[in-house]
């Protein structure tokens, strides 16, 4: 080869090399963090799917549209998936397992990205007495109590890291204890302005509203007009009223037009807590119940409704002991389960026919247990109160005051009380969401400690897969709707529950043929299963099944604060 030849070869090759270098710098850099691709788009409004891309720069979604996967710096296969905004669990207990283990599983496996806790009972305000009695009687998950405020409680969980986003209610309860304590009595003048100012503090500082549990004590001994009074103040910031009513069972009609009275009264919306008939004699009353709300809806008023999904709820032996006896807490409780007088009494109460205590130990039967502090009781979980009350030769009533007695607390149990064919009824309503009742927990660690309700781990997945897969209750993007932008608009939440450009991104990747619980009642440590991929604010915490570790989670704060 001669040198000109050498030459011009060297020339061509430089120029190859100068365009392949001018072609790879003209490139558009990738503009997006993340990008879910090929997926069936259920944006939440209730409207049919779509086939879309969906693109997310930090930790909002930026794009919906066709878009080139060299866009983004990580691309999610989602083909053949369902993608949805995530979940919100509208009645979370996860107030103390999140302490403990902030990836949350239980429920990021299902979809779930925010929960709403402060079902009568919240983390603040709370006062140095009730701090020491929190201690005290804390079980499987111990924890120091380093906030007063709920607000400060929220804040410490975020700081803590937590992989869903969190919100709460001011439980009407721990406004009675923080202003009256635990006895049975009406407020004074100045006790019931303590309350309105603590709900205002809280509302001022991002708590959704008022919640209520009327059925246990100390939220029981409120009147209907102090509860009135309260959301009064909660309505002027926006809140919301929500509330387990004073009576599932016997009282079940009278408690729906409390709540409808509340929200009249208070100029607030207004939510029942995990809709319900509770008992046999009950079971037909749920088509009035619907025929109140709706009416109340007619005339214009905010009412709506969550529940879970399975024919039996989860509380404590404590909801079977007369309300009177409840009175000044746990400790005065006991002390008259020891007291022959009162004992007798209490026992009678608890066996009568009359109305009182919903859960009623005539059916021990149908009464679960399944949560002890005591080492020495836990061998007991998951027996029967019949069958536990045989083992100790006594009584079933008397089997619930020694359990409580030698447990020193309440003991958690499930009740088998409910109607499969009023759940279908009640998913089919438009204006019902839906939450678990209970804590999201690990099949792992100090959980495994106790057992639980299976809705701790499939309430949402079982929806998705027994209600709208199997039953066809309702079709899947209507059960979507119901578990996002319903819960978020009845909330006030920002930015939350829609698939949209500007929204958070809060998104769930899942398959609508295999999504399924997995956990039962003989055996409630068990994930569900078919959610792929769940990101909260932007960031994947479950990549391909698998937790990614990453807490991302947020305090989320009612549309009141300042």
């Amino acid at each position: 080869m001669t040198v000109g030849s050498r030459s011009f070869w060297f020339l061509l090759l430089s120029l190859f090399a100068l365009a392949a270098v001018f072609s790879f710098s003209c490139r558009p850099a990738p503009v997006y963090d993340l990008l879910i691709m090929g997926g069936d788009i259920y944006d939440g409004t209730g409207r049919s799917a779509a086939k879309a891309d969906i693109a997310i720069s930090g930790d909002k979604i930026a794009r919906i549209g066709q878009i080139e996967q060299s866009q983004a710096r990580r691309v999610v296969d989602a083909a053949g998936q369902a993608v949805s905004p995530g979940f919100i669990n509208m009645l979370s207990w996860s107030t103390e397992s999140l302490l403990v283990d902030g990836n949350s599983q239980g429920e990021i496996r299902q979809g779930v990205t925010t929960q709403i806790m402060g079902e009568g009972s919240s983390m603040g305000p709370l006062t140095s007495v009730m701090k020491e009695r929190m201690v005290k009687e804390q079980g499987d998950i111990k924890f120091p109590i380093e906030w007063t405020t709920l607000s400060e409680y929220l804040l410490y969980l975020e700081r803590k890291g937590v992989s869903q986003n969190v919100a709460s209610y001011i439980g009407a309860g721990t406004l009675r204890e923080y202003a009256i304590g635990l006895e049975n009595k009406a407020p004074t003048p100045d006790q019931l302005d303590l309350m309105r100012k603590l709900v205002r503090q809280e509302m001022e500082t991002g708590a959704l509203g008022v919640g209520s549990s009327l059925i246990y004590a100390p939220d029981n001994y409120a009147s209907t007009e102090e509860l009135i009074e309260l959301c009064k103040v909660a309505a002027q910031y926006q809140g919301k009223y929500i509330s387990h009513i004073r009576s599932e069972g016997t009282g079940l009609l009278e408690g729906i037009d409390e709540l409808i009275r509340i929200s009249r009264e208070a100029n607030i919306p207004a939510e029942i807590y995990h809709l319900k008939a509770s008992g046999e004699p009950n079971w037909s009353k749920m088509a009035e119940v619907i025929k109140k709300i709706e009416a109340a809806r007619s005339e214009g008023l905010k009412i709506t409704a969550d529940m879970y999904t399975y024919p039996a709820s989860s509380t404590g032996l404590n909801a079977c002991i007369p309300l009177w006896a409840q009175s000044g807490g746990p400790e005065a409780m006991r002390q008259r389960f020891r007291t022959l007088q009162q004992r007798q009494k209490i026992l009678r109460e608890m066996t009568s026919n009359s109305p009182g205590a919903e859960n009623r130990v005539n059916a021990p039967e149908k009464i679960l247990l399944v949560e002890f502090k005591s080492e020495k009781l836990k061998p007991l979980q998951g027996r029967t109160l019949a069958e536990v009350a045989k083992l100790r030769g006594k009584a079933p009533a008397e089997t619930v005051l020694d359990l409580m007695t030698e447990d020193e607390s309440r003991v958690g149990v499930v009740y088998f009380t409910m109607s499969e064919e009023n759940l279908r009824k009640q998913i089919a309503l438009p204006w019902v969401s839906f939450g678990s009742d209970g804590a999201s927990m690990a099949t792992e660690g100090v959980f495994l400690k106790s057992s639980t309700h299976p809705r701790a781990y499939g309430n949402f997945a079982r929806l998705l897969g027994k209600y709208v897969r199997e039953e066809k209750i309702i079709q899947l993007d209507e059960a979507i709707r119901r578990l996002t932008s319903l819960p978020a608009q009845n909330l006030g939440l920002d930015r939350r529950g829609i698939l949209k450009e500007g929204m958070f991104a809060d998104v769930v990747v899942f398959d609508p043929k295999t999504i399924a619980d997995r956990a039962t009642f003989e055996k409630p440590h068990q994930y569900s299963v078919g959610v792929n991929t769940v990101i909260v604010n932007g960031q994947v915490v479950l990549d391909n099944g698998r937790p990614t570790g990453a807490r991302p989670g947020r305090a989320l704060w009612g549309p009141g604060k300042k």
